[in-house]
């Protein structure tokens, strides 16, 4: 399971015009599920986020995970993070979740982490989303976590 993580200001999901999820300062984490992952892979993807040290602590070193800092946790659904680019002009989806499965693994990411953590906000699996976010830092770190 892979997730994108990014530290934001604020972020935001929209699907046909209507905002469907918003944080304020928290953490964006685009979400892709891979055909081997199990329930097991969601919950500890979702614990390393909520726990990944990516926000300052008092002497402004990237100490504190989401828990201690507090504020909002986004998961988008984003298939296309499990892509093969090594080679060609065109990605190989292989690798990727069956539909089924992905969201069954989205649905247990999101309620593994909000058992763990609140707010947790979420795109919506399968949809024409559009993200928008403002990058704090900009801190990215991309977090995969095998079967």
């Amino acid at each position: 399971m892979i997730g994108l993580l990014q530290r934001v200001s604020r972020a935001a999901v929209i699907v046909d015009g209507r905002t469907i999820a918003k944080i304020e300062r928290g953490l964006l984490v685009l979400v892709g599920v891979e055909k081997d992952d199990t329930q097991r892979t969601a919950e500890r993807l979702a614990e390393r986020l909520l726990d990944y040290r990516v926000f300052a602590d008092g002497e402004q070193r990237m100490n504190l995970g989401l828990r201690d800092a507090g504020g909002g946790l986004l998961l988008v659904p984003q298939f296309t993070l499990a892509a093969d680019t090594r080679k060609g002009l065109r990605a190989s989806f292989a690798a990727a979740a069956d539909p089924a499965l992905g969201r069954r693994l989205f649905d247990e990411l999101v309620r593994h982490a909000s058992q763990l953590h609140q707010p947790v906000e979420t795109g919506e699996f399968g949809a024409d989303m559009q993200v928008s976010l403002v990058n704090d830092g900009p801190v990215t770190f991309w977090l995969q976590i095998g079967p």
